[in-house]
């Protein structure tokens, strides 16, 4: 029966199914997996479920055993992965698509209130006892009921938030993407725009886009200086979508309000520029850390290798 190597703990449920089964399953138990671990795992297992942070690149790829036939990751997005590589030595690539939606648009609203409330700051100011007296003066915010929101990137996550925006909080909507969705529109009164109209005129704008050639600092010097000063600017895509040295310019310059930021260029390093902005408010990659979640990737990623060994096409398979 298939071996499946797993290079970080992940929820049980996923593989019980893959034991359930026959399979043989280890799963590395430390908190950093060694590159020759890793090279080693791909020399000589069946499958291999990976998280975003393994750089499953050309080299570890041209490595694998002829046994290798899955790489399974244990993500939505599979930007770490060098899938053309993968194909040409016939290994099937699998993601966990759409499993993380819901969860990352409710990620994406607590970030816009956190930065439009001022949370992280008014909460300081109590911790460190400064408040005395109720004051009609502070932390003052704009209301977000009713304001302009602009979704870059329409798939299920941007819908999702475009929902939430418009029966929530009966916001504006402005969104771009590669085609126009009618049924969006008429669900949501939503306006298709570029993104250069989308980053002038909305007063939040959230990113939610893959990580590719197109996509790389789509987010710029130019698209910043155009927004609003009162804008506030969310990322729970990709961190390089953003270009960060124009970003903490930005912020620090005061030339858009605040920003919002799950994910970060070079992540898990994190300029200090950045991190000592008050106008920044910063998750660790967290946006789709829900228990749910989190436990159905598992069960994506599991299933999606029984799929491969049974002749089946899996769920997740990344086709190019």
């Amino acid at each position: 029966m298939p071996a499946v190597f797993v290079t970080s703990k992940i929820p049980e449920e996923g593989l019980t199914l893959l034991r359930q089964k026959g399979y043989s399953v280890e799963v590395n138990d430390k908190v950093d997996l060694p590159g020759e671990k890793l090279k080693e795992a791909f020399s000589k297992y069946d499958a291999v479920i990976t998280l975003i942070t393994d750089k499953v690149d050309t080299n570890l790829i041209s490595s694998s055993g002829a046994s290798l036939k899955i790489i399974s990751n244990y993500a939505v997005g599979f930007d770490n992965i060098d899938v053309a590589a993968a194909k040409q030595k016939g290994i099937a690539v699998t993601n966990t698509p759409g499993v993380a939606s819901e969860s990352v648009a409710e990620h994406t609203f607590a970030l816009i209130l956190a930065c439009v409330k001022q949370i992280v700051e008014a909460d300081k100011f109590v911790r460190l006892g400064k408040y005395k007296k109720w004051d009609p003066y502070s932390f003052v915010s704009p209301q977000v009921w009713g304001k302009t929101i602009g979704i870059i990137g329409l798939g299920k996550i941007g819908t999702f938030v475009g929902q939430i925006a418009k029966n929530g909080f009966r916001m504006n909507i402005l969104y771009f993407d590669i085609s126009r969705s009618e049924d969006f529109e008429l669900l949501s009164e939503a306006k298709f725009a570029d993104v250069a109209t989308i980053v002038k005129e909305a007063d939040i704008v959230t990113l939610h886009v893959p990580l590719n050639e197109h996509t790389k600092h789509l987010i710029g010097e130019r698209e910043l200086s155009s927004m609003k000063k009162t804008a506030i600017l969310i990322n729970t895509s990709r961190g390089p979508v953003i270009d960060e040295t124009a970003l903490i310019n930005a912020l620090s310059e005061k030339r858009i309000a605040a920003a919002g930021l799950d994910v970060f260029e070079h992540e898990p390093d994190i300029p200090e520029s950045l991190t000592a902005l008050p106008n920044v408010v910063m998750t660790p990659h967290s946006a789709s850390a829900t228990m749910e979640t989190r436990v159905q990737m598992s069960k994506i990623a599991a299933q999606n290798i029984i799929d491969v060994f049974e002749g089946k096409e899996p769920v997740g398979l990344v086709k190019i």
